[in-house]
């Protein structure tokens, strides 16, 4: 406020109040300090209040009037006196949108063959088709990756998580998590979540993932493991030719690194024959596949045992607890504080074994052994791809498969079998597996393990 009235006097402009002093002398500028210092401390006091009130309703899962995130509507959930207290609900074109650009992001176009698509991509397919964001706007890319990353489609608002003004984010126990319809399935939301963070540009540059050069991204230096790169050169005939060189002695010299080059059509040829004649023929992908399937049931036998015993907790805290209601119910015991901590101990004890059991039937996984037609379907796939697509498909599919290390005298292709597994046993093959960091990731062998 002073500097607002020092500026309009310096361009000849009095301020005037018929409730407060006016005036420049020493007593009305201080009253006018001090008076400016309350409205100050009113308005503080107010957004106060305004934020404990907002937060306490978030915590009772009612929405607080932001407009709600594409695929919800607003509905009235109660009345108090003259307040109306809403909720999200799931508007069911809007949420069929949703869950169209998952699909696309994770599984492409199955009408026109499109393989998985990136965020740009997806933005532009949809607003090519005609669909349009909540208000009638054109989708961007900005919006996208936020929908992509709202955790409000598995059931989870969180109210609070971040600072309006400064943008940074709020500790976690002022954050107010309000449940809300789901409109995904939590693992088709994390497998995006996942390839988000495999194709963030601090993780991997966009060259390297949707480039046309088929292995940037994908071939390392044996000598290094520095990622591969292209560079051109020209003879003396004048002709131009491509190669792969590796990119650590590219840019800081023979001292880092003594280097690999070879013909760019050459180790493409080479990876792709390879792939097709020895990885992706039916009877060596059928033994692979049929080694990880023996180990898995030997893993899912032995977690069995674990699994009953997790079940036995949880039904034994369920039982405990039960009990102690019966009582409370029947008159046979009062709720004094040591009934109280008890049945809070109880809960506790219930829901971490409940999570515990959670948590191991999720790596169990349970999945059916492969049937021939599937590894032969599988098999067809990917030598189609690598035969008839362009190169940033067979990139996309390659990366989620295996890493190429080029040496001096061999090229290596390596991969896990775990993986190959996934791959070949998903519901929908072209569905893109993300490999979220490389073979050799842990190579100095620390404890982080």
């Amino acid at each position: 406020m002073e500097l607002v009235i020092r500026k309009l006097r310096k361009h000849g402009v009095e301020v005037a109040s018929v409730t407060q002093p006016n005036g420049d002398d020493p007593s009305a500028a201080m009253i006018r300090q001090i008076i400016g210092i309350f409205d100050e401390y009113t308005s503080k006091e107010n957004g106060r209040q305004v934020t404990r009130a907002m937060t306490e309703n978030a915590r009772q899962g009612f929405w607080n009037g932001a407009s709600p995130p594409l695929g919800y509507t607003i509905v009235e959930a109660e009345r108090r006196g003259q307040k109306i207290k809403k909720k999200l609900a799931i508007d069911p074109v809007e949420a069929e949108v949703v869950r169209l650009i998952f699909r696309l992001y994770l599984e492409g176009d199955a009408a026109t063959g499109k393989p998985p698509m990136g965020i740009k991509e997806v933005v532009k397919w949809l607003n090519g088709h005609g669909y349009r964001t909540k208000k009638g706007g054109t989708f961007g890319v900005g919006p996208l990756h936020h929908i992509l990353t709202n955790k409000a489609y598995i059931g989870s608002w969180h109210y609070h998580s971040r600072n309006s003004r400064s943008g940074g984010k709020h500790p976690e126990g002022e954050v107010v998590e309000v449940p809300v319809p789901a409109i995904l399935d939590e693992g088709v939301f994390h497998a995006a979540q996942a390839k988000l963070a495999a194709n963030n540009p601090r993780v991997s540059p966009v060259r390297a993932i949707s480039g046309p050069i088929l292995l940037t991204g994908i071939a390392t230096c044996s000598h290094c493991g520095g990622g591969m790169t292209q560079r051109t050169g020209t003879s003396a005939t004048g002709r131009v030719y491509a190669y792969y060189t590796c990119a650590t002695r590219a840019q800081k010299g023979a001292t880092a690194c003594k280097g690999n080059t070879i013909p760019m059509a050459y180790l493409d040829e080479v990876v792709r024959k390879a792939l097709d004649e020895k990885l992706f023929a039916p009877e060596r992908l059928a033994a692979l596949l049929t080694a990880v399937a023996a180990r898995r049931s030997e893993k899912a036998e032995a977690n069995n045992a674990r699994l009953v015993a997790l079940q036995v907790e949880v039904d034994t805290a369920k039982e405990r607890l039960q009990r102690l209601y019966t009582l409370v119910e029947d008159g046979l015991a009062e709720m004094d504080d040591l009934l109280c901590e008890r049945i809070t101990v109880l809960k506790a004890d219930r829901e971490k074994a409940q999570a515990a059991l959670d948590r191991a039937r999720r790596e169990t996984g349970g999945e059916a052994g492969l049937d021939p037609e599937k590894i032969a379907a599988f098999s067809k796939l990917m030598r189609d791809v690598l035969a008839s697509s362009d190169n940033p498909t067979r990139k996309a599919y390659l990366r989620s498969l295996l890493n190429v290390e080029v040496g001096p005298e061999k090229v290596r292709i390596m991969g896990s079998r775990e993986t190959l597994y996934a791959a070949a046993g998903a519901n929908n093959s072209s569905a893109e597996l993300v490999q979220l960091s490389g073979l050799k990731w842990r190579a100095r062998r620390d404890s982080n393990s």
